[in-house]
C-alpha cells in the first residue's frame, strides 16, 4: 500500500494490525510528478527490501522498518 495517512503507522504499530507492506510518503512537494519520482528511485534501489516492510520515504530520505 502506499500512502500519504501517518494514520497507518498508528495501525501498524500501536494497534498492531497486520500488513504485506506499508509505503508511507511525506513529501513537501506533493505535486503528481514528485510522488512518481520518488517512487521509481524507492522502487529502482530497494524493491527487493520493501515486502512486508514499513517504509516511510521523503525527497532525500528512506527509512525501513520490518514487521514485528
Amino acid at each position: 500500500m502506499i500512502t500519504n495517512d501517518k494514520d497507518f503507522g498508528e495501525k501498524v504499530y500501536r494497534e498492531k494490525c497486520p500488513h504485506r507492506g506499508i509505503i508511507l510518503m511525506r513529501l513537501q512537494d506533493e505535486r503528481s510528478a514528485n510522488k512518481i519520482n520518488v517512487l521509481q528511485r524507492l522502487f529502482l534501489m530497494y524493491l527487493p527490501r520493501i515486502p512486508d516492510s514499513f517504509v516511510v520515504v521523503t525527497e532525500t530520505m528512506v527509512r525501513f522498518r520490518n514487521k514485528f
